[in-house]
C-alpha cells in the first residue's frame, strides 16, 4: 500500500487544528545572501554589520524578509494544495532575529469559510491561519494572521463552514505599537544612525508624500526561494498544480516591493510591523514589477525618530502585456 505524503484539503481542516511539525531553520549568512540575491535586500543594519553593532549593540541583525519569509513557508504544511492566498493581518515583530537564531513556527486554524460553488471550477474554501514564530529560546518572533484558499478533495462535499473573514486579526493601536517598539528597540542609538548615514531621515518625510520608484525588477528564481524558506506550496514549484505556470510565492513579491521602498526611501532602519497586506493578483516568474509608495501617516518615538506607516502598490506585468495590480502592503518602519 503507497500512502500520498500530502497536506490537507478545506474539508479536513477544523477550527483549532495546529500544526507544528516544520523542521526549525538556523539564519546564518548562506541564507541572508541568496535572500538578498533573489529578492534584492536593501535595508542598511542587515547589509552593514558594523553600522548594526553601532546602533543596536548586537549581532548582524537577519533582514525581516527572511524572517517573515521563513515562518510563512514554515507554515505551508497547512496549504501544501493551496490554489491562492488572499491576505495577510496584523504581522508584528516581538523580537528582532539576529544571524545564528533558530526560527520555529506553529500554525493554528482559526476561521474557515467555504466559497460559493461555481460553474467549471472546483469547489474552494478560505482558511486563515494564525502563525506563531518563536526563536531558540523561545521567545516571541512574529505573531500574524494570513488567509489561503484551498480547494476540496470531495467536490460534492458541504462543509456548513461560514466565518465572518472580516473579523479575523489583530488591530493594533498608534498607543500600542509605539509601545511594542520601544520595547523591541531597547538599547538602540537611533541617533548613530543619523550622525552615520547622510541623507533624509524621519523629520525630513512629510505624510502624504508619495514616490514612483523608476524602473522595475524582474522575478526571478521563485522556486529557489520557496526552497529557501521551507515554503512546500505545489503552486511554487509544480507547473501542473497551479493550472499550467507556476505562481509566484507572495513572501517574493512582498519581498521585492520593500527592495523598491528602499530605494525610495534608502534610510529606512527596521520593519516593525504590518497593517494588512492584499494580494490583488498572481504573478508569475518572469514578470516585471514596479511600485508606488506613499507615506500616510508619521508617528514620533520618546527617545527619537518615529515611525512611518507606508503604503506599497505593486503593479506586474509580462513582457510586453500592460502592467495590473497585484499588491496593497501597507506597514510600518523605524526612521532615525
Amino acid at each position: 500500500m503507497t500512502t500520498i505524503a500530502e497536506g490537507p484539503y478545506f474539508e479536513e481542516l477544523t477550527v483549532g487544528q495546529v500544526f507544528d511539525g516544520a523542521p526549525g531553520l538556523t539564519l546564518t549568512e548562506g541564507h541572508g545572501a541568496t535572500h538578498q540575491a533573489i529578492v534584492g535586500d536593501r535595508l542598511r543594519l542587515p547589509l552593514d554589520s558594523g553600522l548594526c553593532r553601532e546602533v543596536t549593540g548586537g549581532g548582524p541583525l537577519a533582514h525581516p524578509a527572511l524572517v517573515w519569509d521563513v515562518a510563512i513557508g514554515q507554515s505551508t504544511l497547512v496549504t501544501h494544495h493551496v490554489k491562492a492566498n488572499l491576505f495577510y493581518r496584523g504581522l508584528a515583530f516581538r523580537r528582532l532575529p539576529v544571524v545564528g537564531d533558530t526560527l520555529r513556527t506553529s500554525t493554528q486554524v482559526v476561521a474557515l469559510r467555504q466559497n460559493r460553488a461555481k460553474p467549471g471550477r472546483h469547489p474552494t474554501g478560505l482558511a486563515v491561519l494564525r502563525m506563531t514564530t518563536v526563536d531558540q529560546r523561545g521567545r516571541p518572533v512574529l505573531d500574524f494572521w494570513r488567509c489561503a484558499m484551498l480547494p476540496l478533495r470531495d467536490p460534492a462535499t458541504l462543509t456548513g463552514h461560514d466565518a465572518d473573514l472580516d473579523q479575523v486579526g489583530e488591530r493594533i493601536s498608534d498607543a500600542e505599537l509605539a509601545a511594542r517598539t520601544a520595547e523591541l528597540l531597547k538599547g538602540w542609538r537611533l541617533d548613530h544612525f543619523r550622525d552615520r548615514v547622510p541623507g533624509r531621515h524621519f523629520t525630513d518625510v512629510a505624510e502624504g508624500e508619495s514616490w514612483q520608484v523608476g524602473g522595475g525588477d524582474v522575478v526571478s528564481s521563485a522556486p529557489e526561494l520557496a526552497r529557501l524558506t521551507l515554503n512546500v506550496a505545489q503552486v511554487h514549484h509544480d507547473a501542473r498544480a497551479a493550472g499550467g505556470s507556476r505562481l509566484v510565492y507572495g513572501g517574493h513579491t512582498i519581498g521585492l516591493a520593500l527592495s523598491q521602498v528602499a530605494r525610495a526611501l534608502p534610510n529606512l532602519v527596521a520593519v516593525v510591523a504590518w497593517h494588512g497586506c492584499d494580494h490583488l493578483g498572481p504573478v508569475r516568474e518572469g514578470d516585471t514589477l514596479s511600485s508606488e509608495v506613499v507615506a500616510e501617516r508619521r508617528q514620533a518615538l520618546p527617545g527619537g525618530g518615529g515611525l512611518v506607516h507606508l503604503r506599497s502598490l505593486v503593479r506586474a506585468a509580462a513582457g510586453d502585456g500592460e502592467p495590473r495590480d497585484v499588491l496593497d502592503w501597507r506597514f510600518v518602519a523605524v526612521m532615525a
